[in-house]
């Protein structure tokens, strides 16, 4: 007879659904709970090991015939962003993010509702409710904080309250080894300032300055158009069958 601790993660497997980024394949997760006091420790070892988490879930791929989803991080001490990517810092000079607790606004849903929307109207988020937003940033019992992306105002460097229109979003986890980009999500008619390069940029240097030696993004998924971006912030580790190793494409 097997007998379960009752603080022992118990790991669970979907059935197959479509892959949405790999066109005809179908996808399967295990996953399990993160709950209680030892949540946190339990997603730092987790992570390590390839695992994401989506509110109280921390969970991986486990398709049966395909290994395309491969767990990145990047090696913040040693990243120097190259000439595109200081451009594309300049370009984004007046905006200021902003860290805080993971509390929902109308503004950022709102915001959410227009992104969804525009670059994805057919996935999974689509018919997000205002409450299913809310428990997407709240329902966390790790650390987890929301980096708010505001148009800079002319006292911005010493308090919130002039802080312009709401740009960018995102939600991430500070874990013991370093950052983690949970989700993020930012203005579609801003397309030219590159958010999505910038708020990684970011968290490389806020990562960094939390003394942090990785910055987690996630799955690179080789022939994903979707993902191709990841591959850009180099140097990087990748999760092989070996262990964490450095990736230089």
């Amino acid at each position: 007879m097997t007998v379960h601790h009752p603080q022992t993660p118990q790991f669970f497997l979907t059935s197959p659904s479509p892959c949405p980024y790999l066109e005809g394949q179908s996808e399967r997760k295990v996953f399990t709970h993160l709950i209680g006091e030892r949540a946190p420790a339990l997603l730092d070892l987790l992570s390590q090991g390839g695992f994401r988490r989506s509110q109280n879930i921390a969970y991986r791929p486990a398709c049966e015939r395909c290994r395309a989803c491969i767990s990145v991080r990047i090696l913040v001490d040693e990243f120097a962003p190259g000439k595109s990517m200081r451009r594309i810092l300049s370009r984004n000079s007046d905006l200021v993010g902003r860290m805080s607790a993971p509390n929902p606004s109308e503004e950022q849903y709102a915001l959410f509702r227009r992104y969804i929307e525009d670059r994805h109207a057919n996935g999974g988020m689509a018919e997000m409710s205002i409450l299913d937003y809310a428990m997407m940033l709240e329902d966390s019992q790790v650390d987890t904080r929301v980096i708010e992306y505001r148009r800079r105002g002319p006292d911005s460097s010493f308090t919130s309250h002039s802080d312009g229109d709401l740009v960018a979003v995102a939600l991430s986890d500070v874990m013991g080894d370093g950052m983690s980009m949970v989700y993020s999500f930012f203005d579609p008619e801003e397309d030219d300032r590159s958010l999505g390069s910038l708020m990684i940029l970011d968290h490389i240097e806020r990562t960094r300055k939390l003394g942090l030696p990785y910055l987690y993004l996630g799955y690179w998924v080789k022939g994903s158009r979707k993902m191709q971006y990841k591959i850009r912030f180099q140097p990087q580790e990748h999760l092989t069958a070996r262990g964490w190793e450095r990736y230089e494409g």
